[in-house]
Formats: structure tokens, C-alpha cells, sequence
């Protein structure tokens, strides 16, 4: 008779499998230590574990208005004025608590068209909470003097991490192409002063902001509300997905209600946002608005690590915010 490691392997002396070595190796090593035949599956520990640290959960959405419009005044060439007597006496306040309620530990908070190229409001709330919160700023890029405006506005408070360009269907007020010379230069600064580029375009719009971030290699841009894909038609769509295909373009998920109706967490949107985040991949899509679990939804066959960086961690990264 053979030994045993000279039988042919047949059906009824098949090789043997990885688990079946395994237990032969541990029933040796039990047998050697005369230990018995018993082993626990999960035995205990004689060392303290560290609690595996949470990722951090980032805002990047909201607007904050005050009613105090002798101290924050609209803008002259305000494209739009809401009614100021609706907003709190503290509306910074206000925002802080609903991250507290949200379990959102960090902002980055969007300064509103209202107040045009006028940052006052949003560095007053970056000078309260310099450590939670940082802002994104807005010129009128067909101004001449909007990249030294920016330029001074960094200077003044390096909190200010992005300049937002706004272009859709209806929203031709700042630019009606990506080709202008002062877009570009206003882009170009943003650039220089490592600002990112936050996009609030339409679909129709794409094809022009793809051409504008082959012109400046390594820009840093995040496209707002999912490029508002109720603007625009499903060809014009494709352009927007496009978009991925540039290393440091960052989709927004926000702005799910603007195009469906099921709050709080538009599952009827799932087939649109499962086929965008396929697309950009769960390290370039930051969340944006409503309540951090809308990711969960949105993402449940993601890992519990992507959907934490959807929820904080691109950002924090994007940003290089670590304190």
C-alpha cells in the first residue's frame, strides 16, 4: 500500500484544499503542545485593542444668509434677493446646531449669490469657527480685477479653499463660455492659489468646463448637485460623465431634490446616482446636502470605508484637513 502522500489524486483522493492543510497544521500543533482537541474559534485577547477611529463627516452645501442686511447687504448685481426677515437672529448658530443633530463634525459652507463678490458674512463665520468650518467663495469672472480679488481674499483668510463658477440654462448672468479670456484667468489664479474649482454648471455645459480643465493639468474641480441633470438633455448628459475620465474632477451627491420629489432620501433617484458614482468611483464623489445618510441609501453595495469617505473623508483629503 502507498504511503499516503504517494496516492494518485482521483475523486475518491482529491488534493487537498488550503482549509484541509490548515487544520491538519493546527491539529499537529494542539497535539505537540498537549493541549487536547479542543480550540476556540475567537480566543480571548490579553492585550487592549484601539477602537478603530471614525472618519470625519463633511458638509459641503449649505448657504448661510443673515436678516442684519445693514451689516450684510445684498449685492447691487444680486441676481436674486431672498426675503432677509426669514433667517435667524444667529444664523451661524443656527447651522452649527443642525450639524450637531446631524452628527456632522465639519463644513464647508458656499458663499450665496446674493451677496455677490461681498464676503463678509462668510468670513464672520469662518472667524467664529475657524477650526469646523471652511468657505467657498464667488466673483463675476467677466470682472477684470476677480483674480486679484481673489487672490486678496485667500490672503485674508487661507479658510477660503474654492471660487464656485455658475452656468446653466438661465444662468448665463456670470458667464455664457468657458472660453473667455477672463473666465480663464479667474480660473487660472484659482489654480495658482490652490483654490478648488467648483462647477454649479448644467449638462449643456460639460463639454465647455472639460475643455476649460484640459487647459490647466492637475486643477482641482468639484461639479455641484450632479451637474443638475434636469437641465439638460441625456446626449448633453454623457458629457458630464465624461468628465471622469480627469483624475481630479469630484462629483458632487447633492441636490437630489432638485429632480425628485421622495424626501428625505430619493430612492426613486437610485438608478440616475448608482450609474454616476459607478462612474466617477466612490474616491472622487464627495455628499453635499440633506442628511449623511442619504450616501447609505445611495451607496448600499459600497463598503462601509467608501461610503465614510463619500461621507467625509474625499474631502478631507481633497482639502488635506486634518486638525
Amino acid at each position: 500500500m502507498k504511503p499516503e502522500h504517494e496516492k494518485p489524486i482521483t475523486k475518491t483522493n482529491p488534493l487537498p484544499t488550503r482549509r484541509d492543510m490548515l487544520a491538519t497544521l493546527v491539529g499537529v500543533g494542539v497535539a505537540q503542545a498537549g493541549l487536547g482537541a479542543v480550540i476556540k474559534e475567537n480566543p480571548p485577547l490579553d492585550f487592549p485593542v484601539a477602537p478603530v477611529a471614525r472618519e470625519v463627516v463633511i458638509e459641503w452645501n449649505a448657504h448661510i444668509f443673515s436678516p442684519d442686511l445693514k451689516r450684510f447687504p445684498f449685492h447691487p448685481k444680486a441676481v436674486y434677493k431672498p426675503d432677509a426677515t426669514k433667517y435667524p437672529a444667529d444664523p451661524l448658530g443656527t447651522y452649527l446646531k443642525r450639524l450637531d443633530d446631524e452628527k456632522i463634525d465639519k463644513a464647508v459652507i458656499v458663499h450665496p449669490e446674493p451677496y455677490g463678490d461681498d464676503h463678509s458674512l462668510i468670513l464672520d463665520c469662518l472667524s467664529r469657527q475657524p477650526n469646523r468650518l471652511r468657505g467657498t467663495s464667488l466673483f463675476y469672472p467677466k470682472d477684470p480685477e476677480a483674480p486679484r480679488k481673489l487672490a486678496a481674499l485667500v490672503k485674508k483668510n487661507p479658510r477660503m479653499v474654492a471660487t464656485r463658477f455658475h452656468a446653466h440654462r438661465g444662468k448665463e448672468n456670470y458667464l455664457d463660455t468657458f472660453a473667455d479670456a477672463d473666465v480663464r484667468a479667474l480660473w487660472k489664479q484659482a489654480v495658482d492659489l490652490d483654490q478648488i474649482i467648483e462647477l454649479h454648471i448644467g449638462p449643456n455645459y460639460a463639454q465647455q468646463a472639460g475643455q476649460a480643465i484640459k487647459a490647466f493639468p492637475g486643477c482641482k474641480v468639484l461639479i455641484d448637485h450632479l451637474a443638475e441633470p434636469h437641465m439638460g438633455t441625456g446626449v448633453e448628459f454623457a458629457d458630464v460623465l465624461e468628465l471622469a475620465r480627469f483624475p481630479n474632477v469630484y462629483m458632487k451627491l447633492s441636490g437630489i431634490g432638485h429632480f425628485a420629489k421622495d424626501e428625505p432620501f430619493y430612492e426613486s433617484a437610485l438608478p440616475f446616482t448608482s450609474r454616476v458614482i459607478r462612474e466617477f468611483g466612490p474616491d472622487r464623489v464627495v455628499w453635499g446636502s440633506g442628511s449623511p445618510s442619504i450616501v447609505d441609501k445611495h451607496m448600499a453595495g459600497y463598503s462601509e470605508t467608501d461610503r465614510a469617505n463619500v461621507k467625509g473623508g474625499n474631502i478631507r483629503k481633497l482639502l488635506n484637513w486634518n486638525s
